[in-house]
């Protein structure tokens, strides 16, 4: 008689697994928790520590500051408290002719200024860049010589310019249309005349900065691929549709960048006009500035409370400004 073989028992819960054979492939372990963008987050505010420290220090502190001067009758050299005025000050701007004036009337010099010198100046600019970004011998030098005026003080450009545009007929502008037209041309008051004092600034101005928005410029055309430019010249593209479809869509966010900066600095212009104001016979109405308002008020009218409520205004005004632009002709591919 034969006896049955036991059955094997099933294996309980707590015995090991059977292993992992090639048929039945292991699964793969859960990757860790990525701890990159932490990083990057963490470096990026380190290094902007530095510049975010000076823009608080150098521009928050001094504007909370003018802020609340504005609210207060602030004399230098007066022996009075300080008396708090309230938005006094800012009703007087707005209201009062005597303010509201030159406020306005340099406020609309403002923006004239920048609306002729931002297209100017960047179109100068970009010709520039365009001009000295080839292979040519001694480029360098050009590029140094256009550079120049950049490094030269605003003051010391303003008295290079004021012998250039004096009335008299020894000034050079003067002497030189004197000698081309044959003796016809008199002297002129360039800087004196309200029809040209803002575009004698203009001119200055425009002299003296644009080396600097070309040497931006022309670090960004240094960065366009050589290949872009050959393939459009396989495909028989005029320069004229080089510029347009390879050298444009390369650059603009650089251009916008120069824009944007030029229009801030366009706003801060200060320098030129009280230099020549005070000693080169500048039409001080025809070029007043909300800077040179702020200043002169401040020092010469020793009515620091109102000259801080100038520069309130003017500085919202500005941001305000900003931001449109920014909205305006930001990249298209910026988030």
């Amino acid at each position: 008689m034969t006896s049955a073989e036991p059955a094997h028992a099933a294996p309980h819960a707590w015995e090991k697994a059977p292993p992992v054979t090639a048929d039945k492939p292991a699964r793969p372990a859960r990757p860790a928790r990525p701890v990159r963008k932490n990083r990057d987050w963490l470096h990026g505010l380190l290094m902007s520590t530095p510049a975010v420290v000076g823009l608080v220090a150098f521009v928050g502190v001094p504007f909370g500051y003018a802020v609340v001067l504005s609210f207060y009758n602030v004399r230098l050299g007066s022996p009075l408290a300080p008396a708090f005025f309230g938005l006094e000050q800012y009703r007087r701007l707005f209201t009062d002719p005597d303010l509201s004036g030159p406020f306005l009337r340099a406020l609309l010099n403002n923006l004239t200024f920048a609306v002729v010198v931002v297209p100017v100046q960047t179109a100068l600019a970009l010709g520039l860049a365009i001009l000295l970004n080839r292979k040519l011998k001694a480029i360098g030098l050009f590029r140094s010589l256009f550079f120049m005026p950049v490094v030269f003080p605003m003051a010391l450009v303003a008295v290079i310019w004021r012998l250039i545009l004096a009335r008299s007929d020894q000034g050079m502008l003067n002497s030189a249309l004197h000698t081309v037209s044959f003796g016809n041309w008199g002297a002129f008051d360039w800087l004196g005349d309200s029809a040209t004092a803002m575009a004698s600034i203009i001119v200055l101005s425009v002299w003296q900065g644009v080396g600097f928005q070309m040497v931006i410029l022309l670090a960004g055309l240094q960065q366009i691929p050589g290949e872009l430019y050959e393939a459009a010249e396989l495909d028989r593209a005029s320069r004229w549709q080089q510029f347009r479809h390879v050298t444009l869509p390369g650059i603009r966010g650089t251009l916008v960048f120069v824009a944007m900066l030029t229009s801030v600095l366009s706003f801060r212009v200060f320098d030129q006009v009280y230099v020549l104001v005070k000693g080169g016979g500048l039409n001080e109405d025809a070029a007043r500035t909300v800077m040179y308002q702020a200043v002169t008020t401040a020092f010469d009218q020793n009515n620091v409370g109102q000259a801080s409520a100038i520069t309130v205004v003017f500085f919202l005004i500005v941001v305000v400004l900003t931001l449109i632009q920014r909205r305006v002709v930001r990249p298209d591919n910026e988030d």
